[in-house]
């Protein structure tokens, strides 16, 4: 099996490998091939890698439209499984609650159109001085960061760039910055430890975003028709979002689907394992918890065997599914 290159997904990725082993099969570790989304479903498409469980759809359609070196697509070997996380996915902007309510901003818009505001951010910024807000975005190949580049087209944002660089570092900044109460912009995404470390409602907000990019594809990238977010919003209370109208924040970014994505001719020669992951499921709670306990230094692997021992009548159902299909 694969695994994604960034972490916050270990916790489900781990579950799946010790309930495949429980099942018979020989699997492999999920760090020993780790790989982005633009390689993963490569290596998934040609073979290289049976599954990963870390598809984040819509936004990962765009891989699988990609063409292959014999003319087929991605997507004519590699296919969605199952419903481990339906809407788990919630992407978003925070910003430093205090710089937010000093200048009034509720949403992306907001912050771009207020030149004071810009001006007050761009002085202590990834690159200060240039008269442009760098938000902190997304790592490289993640499609997000193409997202982000068409929703800053999208709408008109001139005032603001994405900086693209390693997250976890650039997430390490917003949040000494917001503790300061020094202005600061991040991407961030559930389930995920780091709404535990920058807190809507304490010391971030989530931002709004006025318009919810379409399939336009205003940048031209590849895949780009697949970026549609509509319709972006999140169940978000005023709290948490000061933009939010009866409990429903326009995010701009659709509930992802996170789920396992696999070789259709691995699924179709294993039987028992599609009908595991098919019905395979964790919830964004438990997920996000784990992630704050790996932070404490507990090792994932414990981790997974101990949802495994906490959901044991649930987890025989499934293997007695996956068993039956075989």
């Amino acid at each position: 099996m694969a695994k994604a290159d960034w972490s916050t997904e270990d916790p489900n990725a781990y579950v799946a490998h010790l309930l495949l082993a429980e099942l018979g099969y020989d699997v492999s570790d999920p760090k020993d091939l780790e790989l982005g989304p633009s390689n993963a479903y490569i290596a998934m498409a040609q073979g290289d890698a049976d599954f990963w469980i870390n598809s984040w759809y819509p936004g990962h359609n765009s891989w699988l439209a990609n063409e292959l070196p014999d003319g087929s697509l991605v997507g004519d070997h590699v296919s969605a499984v199952g419903e481990m996380m339906m809407a788990g996915g919630l992407q978003g902007y925070l910003i430093t609650k205090s710089f937010a309510e000093e200048y009034g901003i509720t949403s992306l818009d907001d912050f771009n159109s207020n030149a004071d505001a810009i001006a007050a951010y761009d002085a202590g910024d990834p690159d200060p001085g240039n008269g442009i807000a760098d938000i902190y975005g997304c790592s490289e190949s993640w499609t997000c960061d193409d997202i982000i580049q068409n929703q800053i087209a999208f709408s008109g944002w001139e005032n603001i760039k994405q900086t693209i660089a390693g997250y976890d570092a650039m997430f390490a900044e917003a949040v000494t910055k917001a503790d300061a109460g020094e202005p600061a912009i991040v991407y961030t995404w559930t389930p995920s430890a780091y709404i535990t470390q920058l807190r809507p409602g304490d010391n971030v907000l989530w931002l709004e975003v006025n318009d919810v990019i379409d399939d336009s594809n205003p940048t031209g990238a590849e895949g780009g028709e697949a970026h549609d977010q509509r319709p972006g919003t999140a169940s978000i209370g005023e709290d948490q979002c000061p933009g939010s109208e009866g409990g429903v924040c326009q995010l701009g970014w659709v509930a992802a689907d996170i789920q396992v994505s696999a070789n259709n001719e691995w699924l179709e020669a294993n039987p028992a394992a599609a009908k595991l992951l098919e019905l395979f499921q964790m919830s964004v709670l438990d997920v996000s918890l784990m992630n704050v306990e790996m932070g404490e230094g507990t090792a994932v692997l414990d981790l997974a065997q101990q949802w495994i021992v906490d959901n044991r009548a649930e987890v025989d159902e499934w293997l007695a599914a996956a068993r039956a299909a075989a």
